[in-house]
């Protein structure tokens, strides 16, 4: 009888993140004058190829791949391919990216599709209609057939998995705020943050994308990953300034200020409609005087479409 080989080890103890992330208070006057704590929770800081929730959603995915090719799905300006290459450069497993848009295969590759084939993430490129069905049995089974088999990770890397992995982020916020607010796209963080934070906090989640679905996917996803609902949550769908990868000059203008006053280098897509969002609603009087509300901070700053130019994947 041939030995059982060894399992892959963990993910966390070969690529070492920085956890728990730090937690820092920024006094900022827009909030002080409503009696209100703005706190920064520097996810952006756990590693520096797979920041933020990319860690956290991909952590509990990549140790149940245990070595195979892990397959997912994105975008062309995808932070989540991005991050699924560098673990599969940083680990040694294979990867498989199935980027919407068949048009792109005859283009050069942009900055971000190009990082993920340089970690050696095989692209593969699909029309329009063929990636809004990749849930599809079908889609998949032809997929699996021609790449052969993988561990297969949702668009944003959000499934029950991911959820599971993102509730350390509530355990790390328990007893320092009142409200955990994260953006989301694709509600796996949002999920796990709520099922993680102690009795009494809440969990908010700002949709950065049009719809108004976010609140029954993250139904779903604590269902499938918690078998109900867990913790006190809510979210907000004001802010998604146009939809996904879409900003303004509104919104640009937020950023840079946020940045000046605070010198912390604001991400777009994400977290300058979290900071933003959150800035409102403090105006508007939705947090008690005396509150701490804590802004996750999931990435940094990356190559990525311009103001306006659509992108698909999400967090």
């Amino acid at each position: 009888m041939r030995p059982t080989p060894p399992a892959s080890p963990d993910p966390a103890s070969l690529l070492r993140p920085l956890l728990p992330s730090p937690l820092v208070e920024t006094g900022d006057e827009r909030f002080a004058r409503h009696g209100v704590r703005l706190l920064l929770k520097r996810d952006d800081l756990i590693h520096p190829d797979l920041p933020g929730n990319k860690w956290r959603k991909l952590a509990p995915n990549l140790a149940a791949a245990d070595g195979r090719p892990v397959l997912t799905f994105g975008g062309a300006y995808s932070n989540h391919l991005r991050a699924t290459a560098a673990a599969g450069r940083l680990l040694g497993f294979a990867t498989v990216g199935v980027v919407r848009g068949e048009e792109l295969a005859h283009r050069p590759l942009n900055p971000s599709l190009a990082r993920c084939a340089a970690d050696g993430m095989r692209l593969h490129f699909v029309d329009r209609a063929t990636y809004r069905a990749k849930d599809d049995p079908r889609v998949l089974g032809a997929l699996l057939d021609r790449f052969g088999d993988a561990r297969v990770i949702p668009e944003g890397g959000s499934n029950a998995a991911a959820a599971q992995g993102c509730t350390e982020l509530g355990r790390e916020l328990r007893g320092h705020t009142e409200v955990a607010a994260v953006a989301c796209g694709t509600g796996g963080t949002l999920a796990g943050l709520a099922a993680g934070l102690d009795t009494g906090q809440r969990a908010l989640g700002v949709a950065v994308l049009r719809g108004g679905f976010l609140a029954g996917t993250v139904r779903d996803l604590q269902r499938e990953a918690f078998g109900g609902p867990k913790g006190q949550w809510s979210v907000e769908d004001r802010f998604p300034f146009g939809g996904y990868a879409r900003t303004t000059p509104e919104l640009h203008a937020f950023a840079e200020d946020f940045e000046d006053r605070h010198g912390l280098p604001v991400e777009r897509i994400y977290v300058a409609k979290l900071l933003y969002a959150l800035t409102e609603l403090a105006r508007e009087g939705a947090f008690a005087p005396g509150s701490r509300v804590t802004a996750v901070v999931t990435g940094r700053p990356e190559p990525g479409p311009d103001a306006g130019q659509e992108a698909s994947d999400s967090r």
